[in-house]
């Protein structure tokens, strides 16, 4: 079984990268961009064949270490 998780930063919380992306394509040309927010995706291969066990123990993950739920949300899709 595969998931995905997709992490980012919370609504409010200032991101760098993101508004270093955003001047760069207006730097390039690319007129129009308002905002860019940037995240990660983490893709795991996982032995769990149950879906319900498997996004529970992939929740459990991003809590404990994949994301700073302080300052990130994430959202997990079991494929």
């Amino acid at each position: 079984m595969k998931a995905r998780v997709t992490v980012m930063l919370k609504n409010g919380v200032l991101d760098v990268q993101g508004e270093a992306v955003r001047h760069a394509l207006g730097t390039l040309g690319f007129a129009g961009v308002d905002g860019v927010r940037q995240g990660k995706v983490i893709e795991l291969d996982l032995a769990e064949r149950d879906a319900a066990k498997a996004e529970a123990d992939v929740k459990a993950m991003c809590d404990k270490l994949l994301a700073n739920t302080v300052i990130e949300s994430y959202r997990v899709e079991i494929l």
